[in-house]
């Protein structure tokens, strides 16, 4: 059946649009999930997935109801959220997109409302499940359940609005591309104040935690850097050039942080570990997310590089030391997302170049493009310290806050039974079922099959 679309519909930006999303979706399912499931210890593989999952679920269902108008609406509370309210209607889904504290300072969209909402929820979905790499093997599923959609109406929406939706740090200045701040940063702080209230791991298993299927951490790990093309590639909301050098940096800036860690690890460690390039890999994303479409390619090698040596530096040489060592952080998260998301924010206010923001159509630049000091501009790097102050403030302080009150309701954490046998026990699952070999059938004519008794042989 042929449907015309609206006249404001551009079919190759909303086909990008949707197909962005779609890219950024598959990093969650199945990318995280499997990631997880094989890296963790085998009795969590199913809790771990299954965490991810959930979130994805829970936070699409919260999202129309409210997150995506907190993130993207009309304001309240002066600039620094906007009014939860519902987008269900065939208006709200099949009018032109719009972020009403923005209008007037970009081109207009070219795609209807329901492509922005399903984009931006995608982003609103992956926070919780990288949040979740903090807390593996030992977080009550129950008060995961309850903490998801709070925490995403309380905390991400929040930080969208400031930053991506014209809020209070927008207005100031503050830039973040992709989600270095609003996703990564908080996603990674968020993890760490959990695994500090949740409790650690049992000592046999922080003594013990070695992955159980590499080859299936890989496949996941593949999915997240080609999804990410998606994920830094939509966030012009235009199929344009800039969309262009995103994507490009942001393969040229993981290409660089994956082999930085993994010549540390033969240099300064001396062995080399599957999971550390993939800790690389994943540093190397979240860093350039805040970048991406603000640095030419010499700054996105410049991410990469540094994106990847303070986190390689933090997790290998100063894990035992305070404040890492005050929480049991089950997949480093603070490492490879908080760290990695805030050196990326930090180069933005260093190597921006305000030549690369261009609009569609225009072949000009835009007019807040983004420069950083070594383009003249030493202001920008305040102001994404700044930034990186208050979403890291605001997240981690309202994180111990929703998990304060949860603990009022449900344990936050499993019983000891749980800890100990894990997924069986949780779900009567596992990743994989150990069978035992099974006795071979006993031949047709012996006594016990047919039921006659036979004297013994004489010898």
């Amino acid at each position: 059946m042929y449907l015309p679309s609206p006249s404001f519909v551009n079919a190759g930006d909303n086909a990008w649009q949707l197909t962005a999303a779609t890219f950024v979706g598959l990093q969650s399912i199945p990318g995280l999930a499997i990631l997880y499931g094989g890296l963790v210890k085998r009795k969590w593989a199913v809790s771990s997935a299954l965490f991810a999952i959930y979130a994805f679920a829970a936070v699409l269902v919260v999202w129309v109801l409210a997150g995506f108008n907190e993130g993207f609406g009309h304001p309240m509370i002066g600039h620094l959220v906007g009014v939860p309210q519902p987008v269900l209607g065939a208006l709200s889904e099949q009018t032109r997109a719009s972020i009403p504290l923005l209008h007037g300072l970009m081109p207009n969209f070219a795609f209807p409302q329901s492509s922005l909402i399903y984009f931006q929820f995608v982003f609103a979905a992956i926070a919780p499940v990288i949040l979740a790499g903090g807390i593996f093997g030992r977080m009550n599923l129950r008060a995961w359940m309850i903490f998801v959609p709070i925490w995403s109406l309380l905390v991400y929406s929040v930080n969208a609005f400031m930053l991506w939706g014209g809020g209070a740090l927008a207005q100031m200045g503050v830039v973040d591309y992709s989600g270095g701040y609003v996703i990564h940063v908080a996603a990674g702080i968020s993890g760490f104040v959990a695994a500090l209230m949740v409790g650690p791991r049992t000592l046999k298993d922080q003594r013990d935690f070695k992955p159980n299927n590499m080859l299936l951490a890989i496949a996941g790990a593949g999915i997240l850097w080609l999804g990410w093309n998606g994920f830094n590639g939509g966030d012009p909301y235009f199929a344009s050039s800039d969309a262009a050098a995103a994507v490009l940096n942001t393969n040229l800036a993981t290409a660089v942080a994956l082999l930085a860690w993994f010549f540390l690890d033969i240099g300064l460690n001396r062995k080399l570990s599957v999971a550390g390039a993939i800790n690389g890999m994943i540093c190397g994303l979240v860093a350039i997310t805040p970048a991406a479409g603000y640095v030419d390619g010499v700054g996105a090698i410049l991410v990469g590089l540094f994106g990847a040596v303070v986190p390689w530096y933090t997790m290998n040489r100063l894990s035992g030391r305070w404040p890492f060592r005050k929480a049991d952080d089950t997949l480093g998260v603070v490492h490879t997302h908080f760290l990695a998301g805030a050196v990326g924010g930090l180069m933005v206010g260093l190597v921006a170049n305000p030549a690369m923001v261009v609009y569609p159509g225009t072949g000009g630049t835009a007019p807040a493009s983004i420069a950083g000091l070594f383009y003249g501009n030493p202001h920008q790097l305040v102001l994404q310290l700044l930034g990186l102050v208050v979403v890291t403030a605001y997240t981690g302080a309202m994180t111990a806050g929703i998990l304060k009150a949860i603990s009022l309701v449900v344990p936050l954490r499993m019983s000891e039974k749980e800890l100990e046998a894990g997924d069986r026990l949780i779900f009567n699952e596992e990743v994989f079922e150990l069978h035992h070999p099974i006795p071979p059938p006993e031949p047709i004519d012996t006594p016990a099959a047919v039921g006659v008794d036979r004297a013994p042989a004489l010898g």
